[in-house]
């Protein structure tokens, strides 16, 4: 009891966060460790792609927003690209309405994808990816820019 404080512990493992399904969150998040979504959230989410982090999308969470994770398993809706550097898992009731760049993917029968499925391997990055597709663009981007 005295002498120790054990409220100013902090935890060894990944930090778990979260959004109960009675909370809707306005803004971007960054986060590390595991996310838990059951609400909703209007916003980017994002995490290290050398990370160990995962986010997971509930039957009943919505995400409007891009999503750039390690790993996700989606069962909910989102309404945005999805990037997965390593694996993303879309459950029976998953709808995605974007884009899905992934590593690895696993689809169970179900879920639902409107936007494109692009991979990526483990290594390259989206700014490569960006790169390549720029120079395929049929005029000039800079033309695009007011002076």
């Amino acid at each position: 009891m005295f002498g120790r404080d054990d409220n100013n512990r902090s935890p060894s493992g990944p930090a778990n966060t979260l959004v109960s399904r009675a909370t809707e969150i306005v803004g971007d998040i960054h986060f590390s460790g595991e996310l838990i979504i059951e609400g909703r959230i209007k916003g980017n989410i994002y995490a290290e792609d050398d990370s160990t982090s995962l986010i997971r999308v509930a039957e009943k969470g919505a995400v409007e927003g891009e999503i750039c994770v390690p790993s996700a398993i989606i069962n909910g809706l989102v309404q945005g690209d999805v990037r997965s550097a390593h694996h993303i898992e879309l459950a029976a009731k998953a709808v995605v309405v974007g884009n899905v760049y992934y590593n690895l993917i696993e689809m169970v029968m179900g879920s639902e994808v409107n936007g494109n499925l692009m991979h990526i391997s483990a290594g390259q990055q989206d700014t490569k990816r960006l790169a390549v597709n720029k120079k395929k663009l049929p005029f000039d981007s800079k033309s695009l820019q007011k002076d």
